[in-house]
């Protein structure tokens, strides 16, 4: 038995292909000895650095912590492990606790059936001690509990996060295929998109793009408008170190500059979400947002172009798809001079049809998608 929680060790979940650059964000925000693998990396932190990566970081999805390391044979090994750690620590017979699991090469079925074990044995831990089980909450639990199974060696961590980092809370409204928080703000940090130049949008979605780019340049933590955070549930929580690391982030918050950041779609549907979506984070109100073709666009000279196009493969629509590349890409090399373009592929096929060289191509992970960031200088 391994008790990793005294050492302040830390895993951040991330999505494949951005474990570099989120080691180094994690580093800015306080993390020591950061350590990326794959889809994850290992850190440490102080009380602060933690509550300030939770706060603060927009790459990473769940910083968990893990508490027990054991060998794990079998299913019933998962079982036993579990009945070993006293969960009332960490919450009571009142709240509710959800469990999940992911196997790696292991001899436990699969996933769910190992989750289900840990889950069998919290509940029965508690029915032991109080004759009753608490209850389960799969949505939002007041205590997240992660099993994480590769061959003979298990890990119970608790999610210092209290669920996903990429749930903002902006997004009112959404649009067809949205892009992830994360992956948006991975687009934006390595775009280095500093406001020297202004930047455009013109696929703007629901906005997540724009709105990331918003915030990075505002200042605004990712985590500005969650009401929780898991790390609150942990037995060590400290209320006031907790709003010393809030009141520090917030503190740096600083306005947009007007037209910095421009937005547009073809969609009416998108344009009414972007909008609702910008109302909902400070100063992002003031970005501007209009329906229009980006092929009726004059110019964007001079920029840092996001954008995330349509590919396809979720949107059951091919049709029309390579023409529509083609002239996204004329209109990139006639009306965007001096510009930088940094656009998502989803559909990896679309990187061919657009007639630009990339200056570089990097895989990155949205939801299901294989995808590449593609960097164009247009000169």
């Amino acid at each position: 038995m391994a008790d990793d929680q005294s050492h302040n060790t830390y895993f951040a979940q991330i999505a494949d292909g951005l474990e570099a650059a989120g080691a180094a964000e994690l580093a800015e925000l306080g993390a020591v000895d950061a350590r990326p693998v794959r889809r994850g990396i290992h850190f440490k932190a102080d009380r602060s650095s933690l509550y300030r990566i939770n706060y603060c970081a927009r790459l990473s999805s769940r910083v968990l912590s893990p508490i027990l390391s054991f060998a794990c044979p079998d299913a019933a090994a998962i079982y036993r492990a579990a009945r070993r750690i006293d969960w009332a620590r960490f919450f009571r017979l009142d709240q509710t606790f959800a469990v999940f699991a992911s196997t790696a090469g292991s001899t436990v079925p699969h996933s769910q059936f190992a989750g289900l074990k840990l889950k069998d044995a919290v509940a029965d831990q508690f029915r032991d001690a109080f004759g009753k089980r608490p209850n389960v909450d799969p949505r939002t639990p007041d205590l997240w509990i992660n099993l994480y199974v590769e061959k003979d060696r298990g890990t119970i961590s608790v999610d210092t996060s209290g669920g996903s980092l990429h749930r903002r809370g902006y997004r009112t409204r959404s649009v067809d295929a949205p892009m992830q928080e994360t992956i948006a703000a991975a687009m934006v940090r390595l775009s280095g998109w500093d406001g020297r130049r202004p930047l455009a949008d013109p696929m703007c979605g629901a906005g997540t793009l724009i709105i990331e780019a918003a915030m990075s340049f505002c200042r605004i933590p990712a985590g500005f408008l969650r009401h929780r955070f898991g790390f609150q549930q942990l037995p060590d929580f400290d209320p006031q170190v907790w709003k010393m690391v809030k009141d520090q982030a917030d503190s740096r918050i600083r306005k947009l500059e007007d037209r910095l950041i421009y937005a547009s779609d073809i969609d009416t549907q998108a344009v009414s979400a972007t909008r609702a979506n910008c109302k909902m984070v400070p100063h992002a109100r003031s970005v501007s947002v209009l329906r229009m073709d980006f092929r009726q666009i004059q110019g964007l000279e001079n920029r840092i172009i996001l954008c995330n196009p349509p590919y396809g493969i979720r949107m059951k629509r091919q049709d029309g798809l390579d023409d529509f590349y083609r002239q996204l890409g004329d209109f990139l090399k006639q009306r965007c001079k001096g510009s930088q373009a940094y656009i998502y592929f989803g559909n990896r096929e679309m990187i061919k049809r657009i007639g630009l060289k990339p200056a570089w191509k990097k895989p990155l992970r949205n939801g299901g998608l294989d995808g590449r960031l593609v960097k164009y200088e247009m000169y």
